[in-house]
């Protein structure tokens, strides 16, 4: 008799968290079409008053000289967004990093794709810095049954970029775990035709939120506990799958310019595979979600463990970490710390992950797991996931309640510090966090200018005149 009572309650969460979704992803899109719809209105009412500021500033400039500073030997600070991501140029003026990258010098944000895997999306990063047409590699490719070759970056964003030129990133989410296999990457020299590549291309790498060991939040949105690579047959992550892949054969061209999953690699548009193609894709027969080849399964903890077991933290690169919480404990039992202070989008799974319970008839995914360590969580992630990689073999790390307490910087230790917010506190929307975003990204562009470095410390664009 308990059991249709469970399935009832299980099909009305889903349905839930399939509305909240939806309209979380519409609020988006449309706040996005909004702000490029006014700011092109703006610009036709007041293109003539422009030009004429523009062409007296024009002149002032020319007739006296700005002093020179030195931004271009500054190392880059490139931010690396996490899972339904997206990078400059996508959803129109829209940041995922709510403008943080406004706040410091030479600043890239890469647009990535936003459900591809973690090994595609390092390739992508590689090809974005350097420059050329993006290669996943024959042997990757093949066995994912996808194109070796994809998009093309006729110009590098930081083509000098070697270990004389390294770069600082900073990742969110699923992105601190993207730089983690690019630096492994490039310590092995995995990309043809550049084979002076190595770890110290990377100076430091920052993570916020980071998914370095997977989340119990995977399996509640339908991942299988036991494989962590499968999905069940009803679950907010087939919905999804069905919405990504009808989204990709259509292949509407404005509406890709906009926002794009990613997938162009594997080919799923209508052009290429006609409506079979379709059914076959629909029916689990074909294309990512087939293969295995996206990000959900890299972020199980089974996926994060295997991919944890090849990625190495090295000596000479500085690794900071901010772990988020929104649960506490009450009277010995993990509950959400907040209402009001939870995003509506993440509320219910900051309430199951607290309670999460790995299913008692399948094998835990490491030797020593407990529950009870993986029920602080920010809605999204585990906060034992994101303070630094713990396994299967647990890095080097220090607790930091201040980012004093770690001057100097020791390189091949990740520090870390457990923030009190949602996982998305810190991007998107700005107003959130308040005065909360300035004092942590702040923190985080000074430590790179001014406490990482290997040589000289550059001179900052406000010290060049002093």
């Amino acid at each position: 008799m308990a059991r249709p009572w469970i399935l009832a309650l299980q099909l009305s969460e889903l349905c839930v968290s399939s509305v909240v979704h939806l309209l979380y992803g519409f609020y988006i899109f449309s706040s996005a079409v909004a702000g490029d719809l006014s700011q092109a209105l703006y610009d036709c009412l007041f293109f003539g008053l422009k030009h004429n500021v523009n062409a007296q500033e024009t002149s002032r400039e020319t007739s006296s000289p700005s002093p020179s500073t030195n931004v271009d030997g500054l190392p880059p600070i490139v931010l690396v967004h996490g899972i339904f991501g997206f990078g400059k140029g996508k959803l129109g003026g829209l940041s995922y990093f709510a403008g943080a990258e406004k706040k410091a010098e030479r600043v890239l944000v890469p647009d990535l794709g936003s459900l591809t895997s973690i090994y595609d999306r390092a390739r992508e990063l590689f090809y974005y810095l350097k420059g050329g047409q993006v290669d996943y590699g024959e042997e990757h490719s093949k066995a994912c049954g996808h194109s070796q070759f994809g998009r093309i970056y006729e110009q590098g964003h930081y083509p000098e970029w070697d270990e004389d030129h390294p770069i600082h990133f900073v990742g969110h989410s699923a992105g601190a775990q993207v730089v983690r296999v690019l630096q492994q990457m490039l310590a092995d020299k995995a990309f043809e035709g550049y084979e002076n590549t190595s770890e110290n291309w990377v100076l430091s790498i920052t993570s916020l939120s980071g998914a370095f060991n997977g989340t119990t939040r995977t399996y509640l949105d339908g991942m299988q506990p036991e494989d962590g690579r499968s999905m069940k047959p009803i679950c907010l992550l087939q919905l999804c799958r069905l919405g990504v892949i009808i989204y990709d054969w259509f292949d509407i061209p404005w509406l890709k310019c906009y926002y794009n999953f990613g997938f162009d690699h594997f080919n799923l548009s209508w052009k290429k595979t006609g409506i079979w193609g379709l059914v076959d894709c629909l029916m689990g027969n074909a294309g990512p979600f087939a293969s295995g080849d996206w990000i959900l399964p890299d972020l199980t903890i089974q996926g994060s463990i295997q991919l944890n077991s090849h990625l190495h933290t090295f000596p000479d690169t500085y690794y900071f970490s901010y772990a988020t919480k929104r649960t506490r404990k009450i009277m010995g039992v993990i509950v959400p710390s907040s209402i009001l202070g939870i995003h509506p989008l993440l509320f219910i799974r900051v309430l199951q992950m607290s309670q999460w319970h790995h299913p008692a008839d399948v094998s835990p995914p490491y030797k020593g797991y407990r529950d009870e360590d993986w029920r602080d969580n920010d809605g999204a992630l585990n906060t034992i996931s994101m303070t630094h990689p713990r396994f299967p073999v647990e890095h080097p790390s220090r607790f930091v309640l201040s980012d004093s307490e770690c001057q100097p910087l020791q390189p091949g230790m990740w520090y870390y510090k457990i923030v009190e917010a949602d996982h998305i506190f810190f991007i998107i929307n700005r107003e959130r966090a308040g005065v909360q975003f300035d004092l942590m990204y702040d923190s985080i562009f000074e430590r790179c200018r001014k406490h990482v470095f290997r040589k000289n410390p550059p001179t900052l664009p406000d010290q060049a005149n002093q």
